[in-house]
């Protein structure tokens, strides 16, 4: 039997709470809505404080050229192996509190309770230890979302990266050097990475269970189109004379929906924004950019409905009688997570009495972009109805204290006996 009083690295979860109510004031508002836009004033704030924490617990801080930031507890030596733990702090517009901010500071709670674990046994650990905080996870402000990580995993050119600018014409460098995190330090690539998130789905709330491991991600297939039509009089000009962008835009959305009926549900498309010059009330749109998402857990499943999409969107052309140019797209592969570090999950949640129900993840995460590279992980704790990328998104302090203990259990585990843990045949995650 499962014993949960008994813990191997206990944390502290007042001070778990304290940390994520600190956090929280950082573009936070009092109905719970949080707007943190990657590089903005208040990420800036929240990375600033974060960088203090390192400071006063001894972590190294580095801070790369894509402005991802590191802090190091070296308890291993030079030459140990690292295990990267983190998630991201940057928010969508109006969304919500944990979503990205939770996985960082439960890296924070457990990496110093295996480190205050392991000072008061004399023991010295079999690897080093490093939080991340990821830059433009979301992909709100500049696209592509996980710009951080991709960049970190060599999926990214760096210059490329640093040249995406926002709605407002502002660069991902500009915005690194107005809030001091412009970073020149070259960070190695970890030996594996773990990330702690809330769920973004209601299977754990629905079952009554706090605790979840992601074993497969879903691929993402993501256009930046534009439909060119005239701008025109909405008074005067004759409707068959028209050639409105807008209204193409509104027959590929629909058709969009239609893609997704098709396949059931192994398929999701969206059209989350929509971008219409020159935007006035009495002007034929002649611009109308849809930035459009195809999800799907099956590769083949996201090239067809991709094939779908691309005759969809000549039809609708065709239909509003203006043009289309692609402005750019982003693949995102689908696969599985590490089955040494899903294992591992497995066996500490089972030692502190949870479960750990194994799960899709539909949305993107900045382990799924270092899955590339090393062995990695997302793991879920549950979100009030499931609710994420919303004001009401919520995660209470009890199941947030669960969860960051069942990842201090993995991360003493590491501590104690290294990477074999979940590599024991040394052949591979």
């Amino acid at each position: 039997m499962p014993d949960a009083d008994v813990s191997d690295a206990p944390i502290n979860p007042s001070r778990l709470k304290a940390m994520m109510e600190k956090v929280s004031t950082f573009g936070g508002k009092p109905n719970g809505a949080m707007n943190r836009l990657t590089l903005s004033k208040t990420d800036g704030q929240a990375r600033d404080w974060l960088g203090g924490w390192f400071k006063e617990h001894n972590f190294e801080q580095q801070i790369d050229p894509i402005g991802n930031q590191f802090g190091k507890l070296s308890l291993a030596g030079a030459n140990a192996p690292t295990v990267m733990v983190g998630s991201h702090l940057d928010s969508q517009p109006n969304g919500g509190r944990f979503d990205g901010a939770l996985g960082v500071i439960s890296a924070c709670e457990a990496v110093l309770a295996v480190s205050e674990r392991l000072k008061a046994e004399g023991r010295l650990a079999a690897c080093n230890f490093q939080v991340v905080n990821w830059t433009n996870e979301e992909g709100a402000r500049f696209q592509p979302s996980l710009l951080g990580s991709s960049v970190f995993a060599g999926a990214l050119e760096l210059d490329w990266a640093l040249d995406r600018a926002d709605g407002d014409g502002v660069t991902v460098r500009q915005s690194l050097a107005e809030i001091g995190y412009a970073g020149t330090d070259k960070v190695a690539r970890p030996d594996a990475l773990i990330e702690l998130h809330i769920e973004g789905d209601d299977k754990l709330f629905a079952s009554s269970e706090r605790f979840g491991v992601f074993t497969r991600f879903w691929g993402a297939t993501k256009y930046r189109l534009a439909f060119l039509g005239e701008q025109a009089h909405t008074g005067p000009t004759p409707m068959a004379q028209r050639k409105d962008a807008l209204l193409a835009a509104a027959h590929l959305i629909a058709d969009l929906k239609q893609i997704a009926g098709e396949h059931g549900l192994d398929l999701h498309t969206s059209v989350g924004r929509l971008e219409v010059y020159p935007n006035s009330p009495n002007t034929v749109p002649a611009e109308a950019v849809l930035f459009i998402e195809l999800r799907s857990g099956s590769p083949e499943v996201l090239a067809e409905a991709e094939d779908k999409m691309k005759a969809r969107i000549e039809a609708a052309a065709n239909k509003a009688e203006v043009g289309f140019e692609v402005r750019s797209i982003d693949r995102r592969r689908a696969g599985g997570f590490a089955p040494g570090l899903v294992a591992l999950a497995e066996r500490a949640a089972a030692r502190r009495g949870e479960t750990a129900r194994h799960l899709d993840t539909i949305g993107g995460h900045d382990a799924v972009a270092m899955s590339a590279v090393c062995p990695s992980i997302v793991m879920a704790v549950r979100s009030k109805d499931g609710v994420i990328h919303h004001p009401t998104e919520y995660t209470s302090p009890e199941d947030h204290a669960a969860s960051t203990q069942i990842l201090a259990e993995m991360l003493y585990a590491l501590a104690r006996d290294g990477l074999k843990v979940i590599d024991p045949e040394g052949a591979g995650v």
